[in-house]
């Protein structure tokens, strides 16, 4: 299949397991805290990475760790925080909204620190998708005046990270394969998130059956939502440009609402048209 073909497949399966992995958070967060959950996100990717990674780790350079690290850190260590204390105030609709802001960022940070090229075509492509996800965002907070908006903050600080995590990617990690930064990012996580989860009271409740049901989302979210994605992620990276890879975050609102909607949530009609732009954007800010 060629490239131009490919990194679609790639961008709508990428939205429909991070379209999803909102949900999930939303179902962990009922018997679990947000430090329980991403530590428990990150611990069980890890081990599935370990498990199907292991013998691409060699394939790092040495000199390129310092950016597996660092790329660990911005692209699951604290998202993965950040987004479970986050929809314990808002809604994971909202959430998976404010993600949008990612493109937005990796450009303006491609262009700035990175020295990334970028058309014209690309910035319009942006900011109509960025037009698209305000409105959801303002009908949204018309029907859910009871969330606390202070925490959408911690939304866009984790989509800044995401957006630092793709432009070094692309610009350090290029010649790595995707695998093999996947594994090495979980590699050197895993201690991490174990001390977190260790000071936290998970072994405590373990045994409770809500929350080994809670547990298993998240069992779910660590190997398909974190561990496959980000595989697939980094592929689709290394085969675009870091805005059309980032510009998954304009589709997963969509997936996520779908979800809403089996979970009692609705979609209005402005989030409806809202949707639409965003589509809209997501292909003009794909083109080169």
């Amino acid at each position: 299949m060629k490239s131009l073909q490919l990194k679609w497949v790639y961008l709508i399966v990428l939205a429909l397991i991070w379209g999803s992995s909102f949900i999930l958070i939303k179902k962990g967060l009922i018997e679990l805290t947000p430090f329980e959950l991403g530590s428990l996100r990150i611990i069980f990717s890890a081990i599935f990475l370990l498990i199907v990674g292991f013998k691409s780790l060699p394939s790092i350079p040495l000199h390129k760790w310092k950016y597996i690290a660092l790329t660990s850190m911005l692209g699951t260590f604290f998202p993965a925080y950040l987004f479970a204390i986050a929809q314990t105030q808002i809604s994971s609709s909202v959430s998976s909204i404010l993600n949008s802001l990612t493109p937005l960022n990796t450009l303006i940070l491609g262009g700035i620190a990175f020295g990334v090229n970028f058309k014209r075509t690309q910035i319009f492509g942006v900011f109509i998708g960025l037009c698209g996800t305000l409105l959801l965002i303002l009908n949204g907070a018309v029907h859910h005046p009871n969330q606390n908006y202070f925490y959408t903050i911690l939304v866009i600080v984790a989509s800044i990270c995401y957006a630092t995590n793709v432009n070094l990617i692309k610009k350090h990690l290029s010649d790595v394969k995707p695998l093999a930064i996947t594994t090495g990012n979980f590699c050197v996580l895993l201690v991490p998130s174990s001390i977190v989860l260790f000071f936290t009271n998970y072994q405590d409740i373990v045994s409770n059956v809500e929350v080994q049901k809670a547990t298993l989302y998240i069992v779910i979210l660590g190997i398909i939502g974190t561990g496959i994605a980000n595989i697939v992620f980094y592929k689709l990276i290394q085969i675009s440009s870091p805005v059309f890879a980032t510009s998954v975050t304009y589709l997963i609102p969509v997936v996520a609402f779908f979800w809403g909607l089996l979970d009692g949530e609705f979609l209005t009609p402005i989030q409806v048209l809202g949707a639409f732009i965003i589509l809209i954007g997501v292909y003009l800010s794909s083109k080169k």
